[in-house]
């Protein structure tokens, strides 16, 4: 039979007894506590700085959307009239500053003219896409798809300006403009666009006026945008280039203009 009751412990030999550490034990303690605090404070301080250079990159390159919708009545009539007639505007063309948090920030539209804002490029696309489904239908050609079509053309045509914009700082080692300021100084192109097709509907030989009025004003608001405002940021560059590369902005215009107002079935054309 089996014996259930397990080993049997041996006659004359002492059961075996540890006497516990307790300077072993307080050093573990004291040890693993110093490592998890150790580990802790690395981690925090990894975690930390990568957060400060997250938020640092999107300030930086993206800036806070909101501030790009701090505008009034009176900036938006004031910024109208220097994007449409930048002849007129006999006040500087740069920015101006504020401290905030210890260091230098742009004030916002509503408090500066030389700010850029979406609003305006935004109520400007609208506002053409709108014109340009009315110039179809007075034509007997408006249709949905024709209308998504046109809608896609000033997308790209607007997305082509940013590209135009993005290339020549970078071409001139300053790609640290905010990405949004970039987008906003090009859908300004919007609001030229809109004063000429309006003028093709109301008076059909208006837009040969209006036309190269726009791309000429815009060609010059873009120069003294450029070089006032976003060529500040560049440390070095070189200055024949530097004006050429201007004036090849402001040349730019005039085909992306022709191309946007010609308001057609086919959007390439």
């Amino acid at each position: 039979m089996y014996n259930n009751a397990g080993p049997q412990p041996v006659l004359g030999q002492p059961p075996a007894s540890s006497q516990p550490n307790p300077f072993g034990s307080a050093f573990n303690v004291a040890g693993s506590g110093l490592i998890r605090g150790g580990l802790g404070a690395y981690g925090g301080k990894i975690l930390g700085s990568s957060s400060e250079y997250v938020q640092s990159n999107i300030s930086r390159y993206f800036s806070d959307p909101q501030y790009y919708f701090q505008v009034n009545d009176h900036y938006v009539k004031n910024k109208l009239k220097v994007v449409l007639f930048p002849f007129l505007h006999r006040g500087h063309w740069t920015r101006i500053t504020e401290p905030v948090g210890g260091r230098l920030s742009y004030k916002p539209p509503i408090y500066d003219i030389n700010a850029p804002d979406l609003y305006i490029p935004l109520m400007a696309f609208g506002t053409y896409v709108v014109l340009a489904g009315l110039s179809l239908g007075l034509h007997g050609k408006f249709s949905p798809e024709a209308l998504n079509l046109l809608f896609i053309k000033g997308l790209l045509g607007w997305f082509m300006q940013a590209t135009l914009l993005k290339v020549t700082l970078l071409s001139l080692g300053s790609g640290e403009a905010p990405l949004l300021d970039i987008i906003a100084y090009a859908g300004y192109t919007f609001t030229g666009i809109c004063l000429a097709v309006l003028g093709r509907i109301i008076l059909g030989y208006s837009y040969y006026f209006f036309m190269p009025w726009t791309c000429l004003c815009m060609g010059v608001f873009l120069v003294k945008t450029m070089k006032r405002v976003l060529f500040a940021e560049v440390r070095s560059y070189d200055s024949s280039r530097h004006h050429y590369l201007l004036l090849f902005i402001a040349l730019v215009q005039f085909p992306l203009f022709t191309w946007l107002g010609n308001i057609t079935i086919n959007w390439l054309l």
